[in-house]
């Protein structure tokens, strides 16, 4: 995306400033709801100017996205919100491109166009919603709904195993990949603005609660008994420490996997923990990370993955500059006048 320090706004926004006149038309009770709020505080967080941001949606519950935002908006169609957006970005470098999609929209019909884009870190933030199961079109399993999930498409148990978002991301070259949930509405926010400001394709997935058809989907990690415990909230540079007293941490077992440990046991200190480091280009952490579930392991929770590298529109427009300097041709005007050109009576 542009760069956030240079940009300058007379007065300082707030959330209401980024809330649009419509009526949020999603169910009570829906995890969208945290979400949208989550992004307003973000958005008034990073001063930039409502006219600079753009919302490009597909079709699902989440992608109803737009019509809430008092900034700029597309509700496009199925699957094809991350090629629009694409476009948009390559179009207008100079725009703040975040994409909304579901677990649905995104990875199904829109599989092809999700990791390409990760790929070719085009220079905007993927918003990912997951609640497991198709919302809108009433109950259907999702590509990232658990093995054996019945559904209205499923009654006797799926037979598929599921998509991981954030193996999906790390495995099609992402360098963001960051994950939050609905009922962490200060967490999300964080999220984005440093989503934000990574140069390239950033994907943040929000685990999102379908009170509907999937109610209770993340029971387990958003349970205010059990939460503590099986959310592990991460931090660069900082170790990876959870639990409702905070004695519980990660280190990497001699099988190359990750091993749940309590601080104070079997000779285990601080120093024992494993350090989080998003910013190291060996994805293999951040593969383990992502990931994890419970109730093996604590789900992770922040900025998972975050490396720097080159955007495609900042390589896109290096390439156009340094072709108009050995060309003769450097605007349209200079194309439609080369060459054999007459004139009509």
């Amino acid at each position: 995306m542009a760069d956030l320090k240079n940009v300058k706004l007379a007065t300082k926004l707030t959330p209401k400033d980024f809330k649009s006149d419509q009526e949020v038309r999603w169910c009570p009770g829906c995890g969208d709801h945290g979400v949208l709020v989550s992004v307003q505080k973000a958005m008034a967080q990073m001063g930039v100017p409502r006219e600079n941001f753009a919302i490009i949606s597909g079709i699902g519950c989440s992608s109803r996205f737009p019509y809430y935002m008092e900034t700029y908006g597309f509700h496009s169609i199925h699957g094809r919100a991350a090629a629009i957006a694409s476009g948009a970005k390559a179009a207008s470098p100079e725009l703040q491109i975040i994409q909304v999609s579901g677990d649905g929209d995104a990875l199904a019909i829109g599989g092809n166009h999700f990791i390409h884009a990760v790929r070719r870190n085009i220079d905007m933030t993927i918003l990912l919603f997951n609640n497991e199961i198709y919302g809108l079109t009433k109950g259907q399993y999702s590509p990232t709904s658990k093995l054996g999930m019945k559904t209205k498409t499923s009654p006797f148990g799926t037979i598929e195993q599921p998509f991981h978002p954030g193996e999906l991301a790390i495995g099609a070259q992402g360098k963001f990949y960051a994950r939050s949930i609905d009922t962490s509405i200060a967490l999300t926010a964080d999220i984005m603005v440093k989503a934000a400001e990574h140069k390239g394709t950033s994907i943040v997935e929000v685990l999102q609660n379908c009170v509907i058809y999937n109610d209770g989907a993340h029971e387990m990690i958003t349970n205010k008994e059990t939460k503590d415990d099986y959310q592990l909230i991460l931090e660069h540079g900082k170790p990876m420490i959870f639990g409702k007293n905070k004695d519980k941490g990660l280190i990497m077992g001699g099988n190359g996997k990750l091993i749940v440990v309590t601080i104070g046991q079997n000779g285990i200190t601080e120093d024992d923990i494993l350090v989080h480091d998003a910013q190291s280009p060996d994805p293999h952490m951040h593969w383990l990370l992502s990931n994890m579930s419970a109730p093996e392991y604590p789900v992770a929770l922040g900025v998972i993955r975050d490396v720097s590298s080159s955007s495609y529109d900042e390589k896109m427009e290096k390439q156009i500059e340094a072709i108009k300097e050995i060309s003769d041709i450097k605007c349209m005007d200079d194309l439609l006048n080369s060459g054999d050109t007459w004139v009509v009576d």
